[in-house]
């Protein structure tokens, strides 16, 4: 008798036992593959997050600087507030970035592409901005720098809608029409919010004018040739005098630039870069051509922080692994320890009959070979479902962890300055993306099921071995004479 058969009658006379062990290993089994198909779903969000995001910089005006300037100026003005008792409070002066410049920069190596982005105020005329109610009193402040000639209506300019931070991340989509593209350039062409186009009654081939916010104020007649929707509201991170973000019309940059009276420069340009471990290298080249008033931010550092709920639950999947890895072999030589002293006497006369203990321990090995197999099949079963369960819960705990982190840290120094409105821009694109990369699609794979079937052959095999040596040790007769 081999064995094998030997293996076989064994785990059909003991059946209760078999079961036992079954459901130890399948739980071990579950709880191992669920933490392996966490892991490896994790690591492709991050993968695909950071494919479809690419890498960009952006050039723009150094806030910090300028931040700098402001105070070195309300300094001078208190210093002489005594023969002045009436000064003009200290403004912010933001530069504009040059076209020529920005053209230069583009020209470099590894630049994919660019995206031109200006802003301007301007006011309704013959048409009404929608308005929002707040239930918080008081006019409040307009901040450092903030302009009281700010009219209704916020022009964004654009290169292109399709390569604008909120139609990239599908917060605002076109829903008739059609978006800004470069052949609107030096164009009257707009794209309006689907609120502010119900309110008036306009639609795709309607046409609206706007005003200046100066005291010598001109006209402009806008074409409208699309209509987006926001599919979330932000008027209540503006703050008191912000418009709403319906107020916010896309046009080409060069209108935005017409109408702030400088068609040469832009607030900020956006590149994107082919190849992004050449990140640095085009950084450095960029900075020669521009000025210290300037800044290039990379967008590394937004997508670290987006990426880090991913790592962390990526970490935390691998601890699982090992941690119900190592639990289990312990488990299970235990098992074995206790199921081998059980059967001393079966081992002895298998022994005493001149069987090898090599085949003896092959025939433990078989028995929970077995048992490993059937245990398999179960964790293939449930494990999608705990990994899928555990693995949403993980990722909710951390992007919670991490946008509590990022909210504390919101108004740090840094960066360039961006468009009228887009803090709220931003915002939306870092919570588009928050959203995108924590939706963790876990599924059994091939590759998960082989991993999985390795590591648990690995299991038993250490089990088998440690809770079969005490025995092996021991010659047939002193087994016998024991029992």
């Amino acid at each position: 008798m081999d064995f094998i058969k030997r293996a076989g009658l064994y785990l059909r006379q003991k059946i209760g036992r078999t079961a036992l062990i079954t459901l130890v290993m399948s739980a071990i089994m579950i709880f191992v593959l669920a933490g392996i198909i966490i892991q490896s779903a994790a690591i492709q969000a991050t993968n695909s997050a950071k494919n479809s995001a690419g890498t960009t910089v952006t050039l723009s005006a150094d806030r910090e600087k300028a931040f700098a300037s402001m105070r070195k100026s309300q300094s001078s003005s208190s210093s002489s507030s005594s023969s002045s008792s009436n000064a003009a409070p200290a403004a912010i002066t933001m530069p504009s970035v040059k076209i020529k410049t920005a053209e230069k920069i583009a020209a470099l190596s590894n630049v994919a592409g660019y995206q031109y982005s200006n802003s301007a105020s301007v006011n309704a005329s013959g048409f009404s901005a929608v308005t929002t109610s707040s239930s918080s009193g008081g006019g409040g402040q307009g901040g450092f720098g903030g302009s009281s000639n700010s009219g209704d209506i916020t022009i964004s300019g654009v290169s292109t809608t399709a390569a604008e931070t909120n139609f990239k991340s599908k917060s605002y989509k076109i829903t008739s029409g059609r978006g800004i593209t470069a052949a609107d350039k030096n164009t009257n062409n707009v794209v309006i919010e689907s609120e502010l186009a119900t309110s008036n009654s306009l639609k795709v081939g309607s046409t609206i004018k706007v005003k200046t916010t100066d005291d010598d104020a001109k006209t402009y007649t806008l074409n409208v040739v699309g209509i987006y929707k926001a599919k979330t509201s932000s008027s209540s991170q503006g703050g008191p005098n912000m418009s709403d973000p319906s107020n916010t019309i896309y046009t080409s940059y060069t209108f935005a630039g017409t109408v702030n009276g400088d068609t040469t420069s832009v607030t900020s340009v956006v590149y994107t870069l082919t190849d992004s471990s050449k990140e640095k290298a085009f950084t450095k080249q960029a900075k020669k051509l521009i000025s210290s008033s300037f800044s290039l931010t990379s967008s590394s550092e937004t997508y670290a922080l987006l990426m880090k709920p991913m790592k962390n639950v990526q970490s935390f999947a691998n601890k699982i692994v090992w941690i119900v890895g190592i639990a289990g072999t312990i488990i299970l030589a235990l098992i074995t320890v206790l199921m081998i002293r059980e059967r001393r006497h079966e081992m002895g006369v298998l022994m005493a009959l001149g069987e090898s203990k090599f085949k003896i321990v092959l025939q433990l090995f078989s028995e929970l070979f077995a048992v490993l197999v059937l245990s398999l099949v179960i964790a293939g079963v449930a494990g999608n479902f705990v990994g899928s369960a555990v693995g949403k819960q993980l990722v909710s705990q951390q992007t919670t962890a991490t946008q509590s982190t990022s909210t504390g840290a919101g108004f740090g120094g840094g960066g360039g300055s961006a468009p009228s409105g887009a803090g709220r821009s931003g915002q939306t694109s870092m919570t588009a993306s928050g959203s995108q990369v924590s939706n963790l699609k876990t599924k059994i794979s091939a590759k998960s099921m082989a991993e999985l079937g390795g590591l648990g052959l690995g299991i038993i095999a250490i089990a088998v071995v440690a809770g079969s040596t005490p025995i092996f040790r021991l010659k047939p007769k002193k087994i016998l004479s024991n029992e």
